[in-house]
């Protein structure tokens, strides 16, 4: 049950995301790399304060897992924030996540790891979900350059994921991580318009609260998940950005996100079950 609720609560801040992004950077107006360098230097910060508060030693901050932990970050970041320059919270999410279950079943393949029948099934459903979401529609159609962007996010989220597997210090690698990373994403890119003071709250929120915290928590969960159960719960995602988008967005639901909905879900609960 602890497990569920970290897990839950993990998928939770990942969404919550989304939506921040989606504000600082349309309704904000806010510079893409300006959002990401922020939201970087926010995570940083948080993880720092709660290095210094712990008793075990200062983490590597150097090492070529750390550095390949913070390009991964990087390309996350900088695509995330902007893809959602013009692409719904709700949307945004079930192209990261959709583009994700590739990297992670993908990379599963790689390792020649045992994938059970009912996994495999689950995925296909809750993937079938997403195509229904997805599918092209006449009335909106969406930019191909922001879900580019949001593909390259997903790999890079993904290279995170599987990197973030069987660390001894989950919290001090997140930290060292986000540290690296900000120096990737403010080196040049940092936008020196006036920025509005809320596109800044949000990404300090963004960064602190729901990356910060939110990925420390996540790396502390993943040695107790399998590749394919740690891919498959993140598909969760997408319909919690969804509810959040129609909570504070103003994003409506079809009838189209609903059975999309009930597909993602189900598929989940047919991945799980049975499994300890």
């Amino acid at each position: 049950m602890k497990l569920f609720l970290a897990v839950a609560l993990t998928m939770t801040a990942f969404a919550a995301n989304s939506v921040l992004n989606r504000i600082g950077v349309a309704n904000y107006d806010m510079s893409p790399m300006s959002f990401a360098a922020i939201r970087v230097a926010a995570g940083a910060a948080m993880l720092w304060v709660l290095i210094a508060l712990r008793k075990t030693p200062a983490p590597v901050i150097v090492s070529p897992k750390r550095l390949a932990g913070a390009v991964a970050l990087a390309t996350y970041m900088i695509g995330f924030s902007w893809a959602y320059q013009s692409l719904d919270a709700g949307i945004g999410a079930l192209i990261l996540f959709g583009a994700l279950q590739v990297v992670i079943f993908g990379w599963a393949i790689i390792e020649k790891q045992a994938v059970s029948a009912q996994r495999w099934l689950g995925m296909f459903i809750a993937l079938g979900g997403l195509c229904v979401l997805l599918w092209p529609s006449e009335i909106r159609p969406m930019p191909a350059a922001r879900i580019t962007a949001m593909i390259a996010a997903a790999v890079g989220w993904g290279a995170y994921t599987l990197l973030g597997r069987r660390e001894a210090d989950p919290l001090g690698a997140t930290a060292s991580n986000f540290l690296l990373c900000v120096l990737i994403v403010a080196i040049g890119f940092i936008n020196r318009d006036p920025v509005a003071p809320m596109g800044i709250v949000t990404a300090i929120a963004a960064g602190a609260i729901t990356s910060g915290l939110g990925y420390a928590l996540w790396y502390r969960v993943l040695p107790s998940l399998q590749t394919t159960i740690a891919g498959i719960a993140q598909l969760s995602v997408p319909v919690i950005a969804v509810a959040f988008g129609v909570l504070f967005l103003g994003e409506t639901v079809s009838l189209k996100m609903t059975i999309a909905g009930v597909l993602v879900l189900g598929g989940i609960a047919v991945s799980l079950y049975g499994q300890k």
